[in-house]
């Protein structure tokens, strides 16, 4: 279903789904609803109870974890930016030796998975080398 105004959740039920058809049934593929709508004070309040309970800046949209490897989704329309604090969680976890990607696409996300030798159910996408 798509909804007006939302690109970035549209695509996030679309990876959704194709990364459960994708990947293994063993693999976990986990969002952490890290933002607070609420606005005024009564957010301010719930950020700050989720900061202290462990929520961390710029933490991507998707994480998926199969057969031991780790890899970390960004979604963003297709005009979206990184904010700075989406810069240093790429960053800090690439430093780590974590996978990556940011993903405007389904292809994206299907290539993101083959670019990080996941196992998948499907044949995924070949990757076109960046410009």
């Amino acid at each position: 279903m798509t909804r007006r105004g939302t690109p970035e959740a549209d695509l996030q039920r679309t990876v959704v789904q194709a990364l459960r058809v994708a990947l293994p049934r063993t693999a976990i593929i986990h969002h952490c609803a890290n933002e607070v709508t609420v606005a005024g004070l009564r957010g301010a309040k719930r950020q700050a109870i989720l900061v202290g309970m462990g929520v961390h800046a710029g933490f991507p949209d998707l994480m998926v974890l199969c057969d031991g490897r780790v890899l970390f989704l960004e979604l963003k329309a297709p005009k979206g930016r990184l904010r700075p604090n989406q810069e240093a969680f790429r960053d800090a976890v690439l430093a780590q030796g974590f996978g990556w990607a940011l993903v405007r696409s389904l292809d994206d996300a299907l290539g993101a998975l083959a670019d990080h030798k996941f196992t998948s159910r499907v044949q995924l996408p070949a990757r076109r080398s960046a410009p």
